[in-house]
């Protein structure tokens, strides 16, 4: 392998590579970690043995399938696993795309891991819980100036849960109208989020996709034909996952309003907005945020997460129930919505995650909010002007239209000139410690790389990560067997991706690997 040249700004890397198997391949029965002392004979006689009283219903009929491993060996595991991770704290990440892995401040972890916040359960009393409410309240107050909206939830659990909540609220809103039948239609956008057409359709509606003009912009003309009175709402996420802002959303939206339709805002990034546009004055009925994604909290892999929902006043009596208020004396649980959703998740969210987003945004203030937006903005044009030194990289659509906080590029002239794809430039990444995100199924724009900056990057990270691409640009077209044969000094080498798209090859749990492996 080439010696990189280290007065470069490309780093040399080496990961650790365990061949390491998952914790139920590693138990041994009878094995334990921990021997629990058996229950002290006069306690048993004043409390039961702790089983007897449980209803037969809630007992289990056998013991549960857990791991039996000893401490040392579980140290060993965990920690070994954890060398072969990468994240946000470790490496320049600006190639999660979409997910705005952000630096998320590590007091605001400690806040929300204190006794304080540990130690509550979500079925205590409300005047026991009034601080943890306090602050929910609070948060929705400020995402009310922040968007616009009238009121907001914290119910839904991320983004798609949160469209499909806008999706069940536009159902009820036209139910209640006696519509419900007769809009059945919902309008996206082909490069608004995925689930922004999948959380619909699994509410029953059709799907109409508006593709994009030769701006890069949802095509105005093609969406006028597709409002009807069939039209029961757009739901769009502005920007799109191009970083291309529609300037002309409010024509859009009114629209809609003027054929009897809501409108759904997908805001779970709207990490360059804040302080510059609004959803209340694009026009939108509601709209979401992601609070692990634009307010500085862990995105968590998948989880935990929190789909911020705001309506305006009319759809109050929709959003899932409870709400949190405040009657000038304490803070309540008001399940008084006539006309909810009902249920989205247990309880009212996750807290810690709220309270992570508010001491933030606090931190902050409307000033440091309005500062983040114009770094993040501007991070991004920087990295678009560093990268397109290279030949191999360009922007689809008119490179004269500003992208805010993400882009979208492509290296199809690169795919072209030596058959390297972006897939196979995402695996090279890497072996240099980084990472770039490559789902992007189907390719309307060919072979595309998506990258977002955030406001936490510095000059010298965006160098460092502009030089690495283009490191593995040139390789392309002098040692493109390098690329093809990566990664090399990653945890694992090339993936076979042969059986993603089988279900009958998944195998989410163990016991559902057990089963598909004793019926082969």
């Amino acid at each position: 392998m080439k010696q990189i040249n280290r007065n470069s700004k490309v780093r040399d890397f080496h990961q650790a590579r365990w061949n390491e198997p998952i914790i139920f391949e590693l138990s041994r029965k009878g094995e334990r970690g921990v021997v629990v002392p058996k229950t002290e004979e006069s306690i048993v006689n004043q409390v039961g043995d702790g089983l007897s009283k449980l209803p037969s219903f809630m007992r289990r009929k056998g013991l549960p399938n857990l791991p039996e491993i000893n401490q040392k060996r579980v140290l060993m595991h965990y920690l070994r696993l954890s060398q072969e991770t990468l994240g946000g704290d470790i490496n320049v990440e600006i190639g999660q795309g979409t997910c705005t892995v952000k630096y998320n401040p590590k007091i605001n972890d400690k806040i929300a891991n204190t006794e304080k916040m540990i130690d509550l359960h979500p079925l205590q009393d409300e005047s026991t819980v009034q601080g943890i409410l306090e602050v929910i309240y609070k948060t929705d107050l400020i995402m009310r100036e922040i968007s616009g909206m009238d009121y907001f939830s914290f119910q839904p659990g991320g983004g798609s849960q949160a469209t499909m909540t806008m999706a069940s609220i536009v159902r009820m809103y036209h139910r209640l109208r006696g519509e419900e039948h007769k809009r059945d239609e919902i309008i996206t956008t082909v490069y608004s989020h995925p689930s922004d057409a999948a959380a619909p359709a699994l509410k029953g509606y059709k799907i109409i996709t508006i593709m994009a003009d030769e701006n890069g912009h949802p095509d105005y003309e093609a969406f006028k034909a597709a409002v009807s009175e069939r039209t029961a709402a757009f739901v769009v996420a502005n920007p799109e996952d191009t970083g291309i802002f529609n300037p002309r959303v409010k024509e859009f939206t009114d629209l809609v309003t003027k054929a009897g339709g809501l409108n759904c805002y997908d805001q779970a990034n709207a990490n360059g907005l804040f302080g510059i546009a609004r959803a209340r004055e694009a026009g939108f009925h509601m709209c979401y945020f992601n609070l692990h994604k634009s307010f500085g909290t862990p995105h968590g892999c998948g989880g935990p997460g929190s789909g911020a929902i705001g309506v305006v006043k009319e759809l109050r009596d929709h959003l899932p129930k409870p709400l949190i208020d405040y009657d000038e004396e304490k803070y309540f649980l008001d399940y008084n919505l006539k006309n909810s959703i009902g249920k989205v998740k247990s309880f009212y969210g996750t807290p810690q995650v709220v309270l992570k987003a508010y001491a933030w945004i606090m931190s902050l203030g409307a000033e440091g909010l309005y500062e983040v937006a114009k770094i993040a903005s501007l991070n991004n044009a920087y990295l678009i002007k560093k990268l397109l030194e290279h030949k191999g990289i360009t922007l689809p659509y008119r490179l004269d239209t500003q992208r805010i906080e993400q882009t979208r590029y492509t290296i199809e002239k690169i795919t072209e000139d030596t058959g390297i794809t972006s897939g196979d430039v995402a695996r090279r990444v890497m072996d240099f410690g980084m990472h770039i995100w490559s789902s992007h199924h189907p390719y309307y724009i060919p072979e595309p790389l998506t990258l977002e900056p955030t406001e936490s990057p510095s000059k010298e990270d965006l160098d460092e990560y502009a030089a690495t691409l283009h490191h593995i640009f040139n390789e392309a077209y002098e040692n493109p067997e390098i690329i093809h044969d990566a990664p090399h000094n990653s945890t694992i080498h090339k993936v076979d991706e042969s059986s993603l798209d089988d279900p009958e090859k998944w195998c989410p749990t163990w016991r559902v690997y057990l089963r598909k492996a004793k019926a082969n």
